[in-house]
């Protein structure tokens, strides 16, 4: 089994080993620039020595309503997702050249498709209604939230960990490129700070996060066409756009200069207060779970934004905290704080071998 998970600037890629019991067994990993799926296919040629894989599994960030959980991949299929390019023109236009490519690469593979979106597709109505205009919401205009594969992941992970933590309220803050935190409730979504598209929310390395919609409009009063204003929300704004000299958080942490130090302060502000609010749909907080780039690999990150949730019970065991541990919380504190490095390959890989199963029941 092949996966394949196209991201804004890289295609990360691992083949599985299927058992009968269902267990998957890494073969290979890594990621290449680009989505050019050769490299990745050779390379899994020598691991086969010559075969080709059963299933093909890909991440496809946006699945819009229609796409509730794993799905075969058809001309049809395909056709309605490229539908959904607008709604995210930074990753779906990639993940959808991967999955082309590897159709065309492997043809007579099932090629799954799993959603971001689908873990959150169980919040309450309050969670995910709009105030607009009914025919706009049975339009689509909903609030779907998004990494949701790698939150996934981390429940189930923490769920090993700490399983009295992982049936309670968990705030997970998937901190990178893309930021964005999520509400749990005993592995169920219950809200999250991405909405409608992967704008919203988190200050983020190039996008702005939440954002007032009359600013759309006061650019297109000023002349701003769609094309210009996409280009803004999407890759011009965020901590690059405040630190005025990277989208690399690392880089910014490095600088001296006033603009990187209010990088910093937004992004740290934005992740407490927005994470308070989720912290307030679950009625209170038991557990916090770092993870992605930055949640994984930057201490003083995470010391700012636990210290800026002290409040809610939220306290670091400053050694654990600096060695990147998976237990960080400190002795005797209210809320169980963790480290947990995401693995959305091996979500998607074990989504793509139930539908696999699923497809063809004697394999």
């Amino acid at each position: 089994m092949l996966v394949l998970n196209a991201g804004s600037s890289t295609l990360k890629y691992a083949a599985y080993r299927t058992d009968g019991d269902g267990t998957l067994t890494a073969l290979v990993r890594g990621k290449v620039d680009g989505i050019d799926i050769d490299p990745v296919a050779e390379l899994l040629e020598r691991h086969l020595e010559g075969g080709s894989p059963s299933a093909v599994g890909h991440r496809i960030v946006h699945g819009g309503a229609d796409f509730l959980g794993p799905t075969p991949v058809d001309d049809r299929v395909l056709a309605a997702l490229e539908g959904l390019v607008p709604l995210d023109p930074l990753h779906q236009p990639r993940s959808l050249g991967a999955l082309r490519a590897a159709r065309a690469r492997y043809p007579s593979a099932l090629h799954v498709a799993c959603f971001d979106t689908s873990f959150h597709r169980g919040h309450p109505d309050v969670a995910d209604v709009v105030a607009l205009p009914r025919s706009l919401r049975e339009a689509g205009i909903r609030r779907y939230g998004f990494h949701g594969l790698s939150y996934e992941y981390v429940w189930h992970r923490l769920s090993e960990l700490d399983p009295g933590v992982a049936k309670g309220r968990v705030v997970a803050a998937h901190l990178g490129n893309g930021a964005s935190l999520c509400a749990l409730r005993d592995g169920k979504s219950m809200d999250s700070t991405m909405t409608f598209t992967a704008l919203d929310g988190l200050v983020m390395s190039t996008r702005p996060g939440s954002l007032d919609g009359g600013v759309v409009l006061w650019l297109l009063d000023r002349g701003w066409d769609r094309e210009r204003i996409a280009r803004l929300l999407w890759k011009e704004s965020g901590l690059l756009a405040l630190s005025e000299m990277s989208a690399d958080l690392r880089e910014i942490l490095a600088a001296t200069t006033p603009s990187a130090r209010l990088a910093v302060d937004v992004f740290v502000y934005t992740a407490v207060k927005q994470a308070a609010a989720m912290a307030a749909a679950l009625g209170g907080l038991d557990g916090l779970v770092f993870t992605a780039g930055i949640g994984e690999n930057q201490p003083e990150t995470r010391r700012r934004i636990a210290d800026g949730l002290s409040f809610l019970g939220v306290a670091l065991d400053e050694e654990a905290n600096r060695r990147n541990d998976i237990r960080i919380g400190a002795s005797g504190a209210r809320v169980s704080t963790f480290v947990i490095p995401t693995d959305e390959e091996h979500v998607i890989g074990r989504h793509t071998l139930a539908t696999l199963h699923k497809e063809n029941p004697v394999l």
